[in-house]
């Protein structure tokens, strides 16, 4: 082969690689309908603490781990938020403290172990024990029953369980995510014990990975019963949650038509 053809060979094999590495980078991009670059999709400064948006009375409530909006008419979580990291995951070995109780930072008082006793239904963790490993102090509190909502209990045990298992799995592959998690209350018509806690008929996910470059978000509603199907058959889109709980997620991003985007696109192809 003359020193022509070899040229041309090697622009050849330079243009196939460079096109891979394109097709490989870009293409979920495209396919979700985005023609921005990733780390114009959601900033850290966009997600305003992962606070929701929400016309509710609720208490707010700060501890080590995670952040709580308490909803006192359902005895249990509106919304839980934290930041989990891939060194919090990796590095966490606090065992499980066990320790479920009421949260005395409630005025007028949170559920309790009595309205949990006998109802059949499990003292789910909304923000879970197991994302809190990093810290004793933070397991400790994620057993307070300000965080519980109750959960079937081949739900809580099962697909719910999974779930949070993939986030953790998330956080490790992506450095730094956030979640929003919690119950949908509205609808309600169910209760157990003696402080009347409602039992919600579904539960919500809202996770962006908020670590450069690749910031993305994805969100799920599954039903309080059990299920062996796929995670992902349960994505939906932000905008879905915001309508069936009336939260407004991300209410801090300035950029008002790429948040509309964000929220009306299901991105599953960015997180498997």
């Amino acid at each position: 082969m003359n020193r022509k053809n070899l040229i041309i060979a090697g622009v050849i094999i330079l243009s196939a690689v460079l096109l891979w590495f394109i097709i490989k980078k870009y293409t979920p991009w495209l396919i979700a309908g985005l023609v921005s670059p990733p780390e114009l999709i959601l900033k850290i400064s966009d997600v305003s603490e992962g606070y929701p948006a929400d016309n509710l009375n609720d208490t707010l409530l700060r501890y080590t781990g995670f952040t709580i909006s308490y909803n006192e008419d359902n005895e249990q979580p509106a919304w839980v938020t934290y930041i989990l990291t891939r060194s919090e995951v990796q590095s966490g070995n606090e065992e499980r403290s066990e320790n479920f109780r009421p949260d005395k930072n409630i005025s007028t008082e949170s559920a309790t172990l009595k309205d949990y006793s006998g109802s059949g239904y499990d003292r789910g963790h909304m923000a879970p024990a197991a994302d809190m490993k990093w810290s004793p102090v933070a397991m400790s509190e994620s057993f307070l029953l300000s965080n519980m909502s109750p959960q079937e209990q081949g739900f809580n045990r099962g697909i719910w369980s999974r779930l949070e298992a993939r986030v953790r799995y998330w956080a490790v592959k992506n450095d730094s995510i956030l979640v929003i998690t919690g119950p949908v209350l509205k609808g309600i018509n169910k209760f157990i014990g003696e402080n009347n806690v409602g039992v919600p008929y579904y539960y919500f996910k809202v996770i962006a990975d908020i670590s450069a470059p690749s910031y993305k978000v994805i969100a799920f509603l599954l039903q309080n019963q059990s299920s062996s199907s796929d995670i992902m058959k349960y994505a939906v889109t932000v905008d879905s949650v915001e309508r069936i709980t009336g939260y407004d997620f991300f209410p801090s991003m300035q950029d008002k038509a790429m948040k509309e985007r964000m929220e009306k696109n299901i991105y599953t192809r960015l997180w498997k």
